[in-house]
């Protein structure tokens, strides 16, 4: 089950994090679309998560993602680690028992969870997310998938909203970036973050803007969901802010998706997408997997019309006016 290769290396965290050569048991876990190995270890009757690396790029750093990792835990919001190792990329820690984490308890809980993980010392920087995205765009754009008329509007409306966003903002913090459901652990106490491969020091708003796609359904959930993080009222800024990080991880989730479901073939939007809401209560509950193309291609069309509809409405144009006023040059 472990790689060949990989086994002294195995044998040499076992022997520094618990004093054994071997384990009990092993099992392998689903780790959605990480490249990583992970797998569930028993040493003496007690759980452990064995993480190793497969390879190692700009995503795939093991000092970064080891570096982040560490600081989470020692701030209680990772699981302990155990044991680490750069040259190996092998990683040991608590394996915990996840229990059912609703929705609406995790809008109350997870806004004190990210305030916690953004006020750690300063993470690595790596890339400027919106430069991210742009990218994604190009690649989707270059790919030819659909038909101009029906990508026109939504990115001459994007290009108004990138043009305004503070993509190079001091304002920066330390994020996981990857908050989906399965790297959010609930032990029916307490909540655990996992997996730091793509953690580095990013925007704010997109740690949140992710997590709202999962327990935010409403207007009143969005301010509950701010003046919990933010310990006061959201400001007009700060909602404007929010709301336009939102449409940004719209685009971004609607080209990646829309590229890794189609592998190339040319696509259709006519069939209408699931419902926004209820497509993100089901993947929160488990029921929807994203490792087949049909389900890649239905979240990226579920993030494309939520675009669209976001995008035509009047408070867009509001944001992107707010937005730009702050950040407007004298």
């Amino acid at each position: 089950m472990i790689p060949q290769e990989k086994i002294a290396a195995v044998t040499r965290g076992l022997r520094e994090a618990f004093g054994v050569t071997a384990f009990d048991d092993i099992r392998m876990l689903d780790r959605g679309l990480t490249s990583a190995l992970v797998f569930r270890i028993v040493v003496r009757g007690c759980h452990y998560l064995l993480r190793i690396i497969t390879r190692t790029d700009a995503m795939n750093d093991p000092t970064r993602q080891f570096t982040c990792m560490r600081a989470a835990a020692e701030a209680g919001v990772a699981p302990r680690v155990w044991y680490t190792c750069i040259e190996d990329r092998i990683s040991l820690t608590d394996f915990v028992e996840a229990a059912p984490f609703p929705a609406t308890e995790a809008l109350v809980l997870m806004p004190g969870v990210l305030r916690l993980l953004h006020a750690l010392p300063p993470f690595p920087k790596t890339v400027t997310y919106l430069d991210f995205v742009d990218g994604f765009i190009r690649r989707f754009q270059a790919a030819n998938l659909l038909p101009q008329d029906e990508t026109e509007e939504v990115f001459l409306r994007y290009g108004h909203l990138a043009a305004v966003y503070p993509r190079h903002d001091s304002d920066v913090v330390s994020s996981h970036n990857d908050l989906k459901p399965e790297n959010i652990l609930f032990d029916g106490r307490r909540v655990w973050i996992v997996d730091w491969e793509a953690a580095f020091l990013n925007d704010r708003y997109l740690d949140l803007g992710v997590v709202a796609n999962f327990v935010v359904t409403n207007d009143a959930d969005e301010r509950s969901y701010l003046r919990e993080y933010l310990e006061h009222a959201p400001d007009e800024y700060q909602l404007a802010r929010f709301f336009l990080m939102r449409q940004v991880l719209h685009m971004a989730y609607s080209m990646v998706f829309l590229l890794l479901g189609s592998s190339g073939e040319r696509l259709t939007l006519s069939e209408k997408a699931p419902e926004f809401h209820d497509f993100h209560r089901r993947i929160w509950a488990g029921e929807i997997n994203l490792a087949d193309n049909d389900s890649k291609l239905a979240y990226g069309r579920v993030h494309w019309e939520q675009l669209v509809k976001n995008m035509r409405q009047p408070r867009f144009k509001e944001a992107v006016r707010i937005v730009s006023a702050r950040h407007e040059r004298p």
